[in-house]
């Protein structure tokens, strides 16, 4: 999709110095859970861009994206003054890591990389198929939605920032899956080092490095 002005439908608080923004999904729009958009929004007079992964489990309708505030960044307090009517300029969806309808999904998140992630269990439950999730934050969000896979019967591990990851990646791949890693590159690099402990190939991961 070329860049264009879409309404923004609600912005939630979801955690910790993190929002949910809902968007209306123009009619031609089509994206899975895991890729992700461009917007662009105008800063004292200049245009600003910023990635953000879909992190709701379809599009129909509305589709979210989770963004992480930091009160002395330059646009994520102007997205959470937003207010539902406003618009944003977006385009995409890009991004080759996400699902595909796996039968087993195994999701491991830091940080941010939640988003994606919950996103995909979601999806993964709403198509019939299983998933795993290990996410790794100080302050983590989402946390009523997490509640809601486990009630399901989803593996999740909530782990504390500096937690290592050994033992829950190995108990998530246990019983196989395509592996997904979302997050900074410090939580990549543990992710891959958790994953060769538990004799799975990192190299078969599907990846997002959020920087």
């Amino acid at each position: 999709m070329d860049e264009r002005s879409l309404t923004v439908a609600a912005v939630r608080d979801v955690g910790p110095d993190a929002i949910a923004i809902d968007v209306e999904t123009p009619d031609d729009f089509s994206a899975q859970p895991g890729q992700f958009v461009k917007l662009t929004l105008s800063v004292d007079g200049e245009d600003e861009s910023r990635f953000y992964t879909i992190s709701s489990p379809d599009v129909d309708g509305e589709f979210e994206m989770t963004v992480g505030i930091d009160p002395d960044g330059d646009v994520a307090p102007h997205l959470a003054a937003l207010e539902a009517g406003d618009s944003l300029r977006i385009a995409g969806p890009f991004g080759s890591d996400y699902y595909e309808g796996e039968s087993r999904a195994v999701l491991l998140s830091g940080g941010p990389g939640i988003g994606p992630a919950i996103g995909i269990a979601e999806r993964a439950l709403a198509d019939g198929n299983d998933a795993a999730l290990v996410y790794r934050d100080d302050a983590p969000i989402h946390e009523g939605r997490l509640d809601a896979l486990r009630e399901r019967g989803v593996l999740v591990h909530l782990l504390d920032g500096d937690a290592d990851l050994t033992d829950a990646v190995a108990e998530a791949t246990g019983e196989g899956g395509q592996v997904f890693i979302y997050g900074f590159a410090d939580f990549l690099d543990d992710a891959t080092a958790a994953l060769e402990a538990a004799g799975v190939d990192a190299d078969d991961a599907k990846v997002e490095n959020f920087g």
